[in-house]
């Protein structure tokens, strides 16, 4: 049992830029999804971000310390959730703001795996620790967060059963699958499969599995893999799933998937804003009891 939890905020939300389809978003959201990280967008109650109930979620499950790594430009993060750069009290949370900072090189954050890297390179007692990592962007429930948590094995992915996932079939397809022993023990993760190669890969439940980003982390184990992780030569960037499978190379059956069936709201476009928002009208209370 842990409580730290690193929640991703450094990226630059460029899909959330792109013109939207949807006729349901006024312009109040337009400017807000133009200018704000995606999970600082009002789709709560009283206008309150995304990250508001995911904090919410993730102190019903028990996690203390949070950490928000945000880029250079965060400073928004701050006026909702405490000025200080570290150990600001919010509703019961210790919450600290981790910068990723961006090489001279780059125009964009080097990707996941660095943005937890740097997170640890400025809070080291996170490299003796267990710690959880999410998106910002997603809504994760309260239950997959406890079950990560709760976790006794070193580390720990979620993985989600594909039907469950109430998006577009062309976005479920396009997300990667795992390929798990029998033991639901990760062995390799396989990107962009067609839908005949997706079948060959259901579990011993007859699932076809994927990941939503949500892993729990062994600090001694994973910070050397962190640190080498290897740039992914059609994205660019450091990704986690690129430290896990390197981990799995050394040590096979390091990472153990937890099977879940539910959807988890997705906010990563600006036609999710309508959507993300009538589920939380939904699903929470006017005023949260936390």
């Amino acid at each position: 049992m842990h409580n730290n939890l690193i929640i991703l905020a450094g990226g630059m939300s460029s899909r959330m830029k792109k013109p939207s389809t949807s006729k349901n978003i006024n312009k109040e959201k337009i400017n807000e999804a133009n200018s704000r990280s995606k999970s600082l967008i009002g789709v709560g109650k009283e206008n309150r971000p995304l990250m508001d109930y995911l904090l919410y979620n993730a102190k019903k499950a028990g996690y203390k310390n949070i950490y928000i790594v945000i880029n250079k430009n965060g400073n928004l993060f701050k006026t909702f959730y405490g000025t200080k750069s570290a150990n600001n009290e919010f509703k019961g949370l210790n919450i600290s703001f981790p910068i990723q900072k961006i090489p001279d090189f780059r125009e964009k954050p080097f990707g996941t795996a660095d943005a937890v890297y740097q997170a640890i390179e400025q809070f080291p007692k996170l490299k003796k620790e267990s710690f959880t990592v999410c998106n910002s962007d997603n809504l994760y429930s309260i239950k997959v967060l406890e079950l990560l948590r709760n976790s006794e094995s070193v580390n720990s992915l979620i993985s989600y059963d594909r039907k469950s996932l109430e998006f577009s079939l062309e976005k479920i397809y396009s997300f990667a699958i795992m390929n798990l022993d029998k033991q639901n023990y990760l062995k390799d993760i396989i990107e962009k499969p067609t839908k005949e190669e997706a079948e060959n890969y259901q579990d011993k439940d007859g699932k076809i599995r994927v990941s939503m980003n949500i892993f729990k982390l062994d600090g001694p184990i994973i910070f050397e893999y962190l640190k080498n992780c290897p740039i992914h030569p059609k994205r660019n960037e450091k990704e986690l799933p690129t430290v896990v499978l390197n981990c799995i190379k050394d040590h096979p059956k390091s990472f153990l998937t937890i099977p879940v069936s539910e959807h988890v709201p997705d906010l990563t476009a600006k036609d999710d804003i309508s959507i993300v928002k009538k589920y939380i009208d939904e699903n929470y209370p006017t005023n949260l009891a936390w």
